[in-house]
């Protein structure tokens, strides 16, 4: 493991590895006070950020590295000097890079010309950092994550991407539902059924949202990012039925909900679901700190 680019490019392994250490971290911080001392991470955001920047920030310090951010005030990334060159330079003083872009590409481009390990803490393919959160957050509530029922509700994007690859490797059910015209990457989907029937695990997708009976989490996210071109309105009559409530989560028979955050009440989650005793949107948001750890302990030590 040279970079974290997208969970598919890890092997179950080093998945169930990453987890496990995130796990220690969290139990033992102060065994780890000292796992980047000396250590120096440059973090490049493209787009603006609370949990992502905070989490790595705090996180970093709290393993006794130092954490340089760099926001689009110093020119933006590819347009004052090439990626390439943005990678080789920082290489040169910096251990790590901590990307949060645009376009996935531009992450490529960082490992590709840079010489450290590079971080994707968000790409509009990919959000390996949630993804990983999330299946920490799974495996505090369940014993065997692989025995998981996931359903994933509304639009598909770069966090369903993660998830559906964590669920593969993980050899876990997960469901993606999702109205006509909003569902994940075709190649991914592809990918990522190829690697559930590798590892014992199943993805399904459907724009029924009867299909999500018989699950034990139900994830939903944003829809407001994918109006660029159409009204509020517009969206919230088309992902209406899509909506996560709590006869949604009867229906499911799910104990637990997951979000990303931002989470929009009354839009894409009730605020009784998002702010309910199952919610664990806060496991989630703190689990970003320590699979983040885990990742830098793993690609740094």
């Amino acid at each position: 493991m040279n970079h974290l680019l997208s969970i598919k490019e890890l092997t179950q392994q080093q998945l169930i590895d990453l987890l496990a250490l995130a796990k220690t971290i969290k139990a033992n911080p102060e065994d780890y006070r000292k796992a980047l001392d000396g250590k120096s991470v440059v973090m490049l955001f493209e787009k603006p950020s609370l949990r992502t920047r905070v989490s790595f920030d705090i996180g970093i310090n709290k393993l006794g590295g130092h954490c340089l951010y760099l926001d689009q005030q110093n020119g933006a990334l590819g347009k004052r000097e090439p990626v390439s060159d943005f990678a080789a330079n920082i290489s040169c003083w910096a251990d790590a890079i901590v990307a949060r872009t645009f376009a996935h590409s531009t992450i490529e481009q960082l490992a590709e010309h840079g010489s450290v390990p590079v971080i994707n803490a968000l790409s509009d393919m990919y959000h390996p950092c949630q993804g990983l959160a999330d299946f920490l957050t799974l495996a505090e509530q369940f014993d065997d994550v692989s025995k998981v029922k996931l359903a994933y509700v509304g639009d598909g994007n770069n966090v369903t991407h993660s998830l559906m690859y964590g669920a593969a490797l993980l050899g876990a059910k997960m469901t993606v539902i999702c109205p006509q015209g909003h569902f994940p990457d075709g190649q991914v989907v592809l990918e990522a059924q190829a690697i559930a029937e590798a590892h014992g695990g199943e993805l399904v997708l459907s724009s029924d949202v009867e299909a999500i009976a018989g699950h034990d989490a139900i994830y939903t996210d944003t829809w407001i990012s994918m109006g660029d071109n159409a009204s509020l309105d517009e969206i919230k009559a088309k992902f209406a039925p899509y909506h996560v409530d709590t006869n949604m989560m009867n229906k499911a028979g799910a104990r637990f909900f997951m979000h990303c955050l931002p989470a929009y009440r009354g839009v894409e989650v009730a605020a009784e679901v998002v702010d309910g005793a199952g919610s664990l949107i806060l496991q989630q948001a703190e689990n970003r700190m320590h699979a983040q750890n885990a990742v830098l302990v793993t690609l740094l030590s």
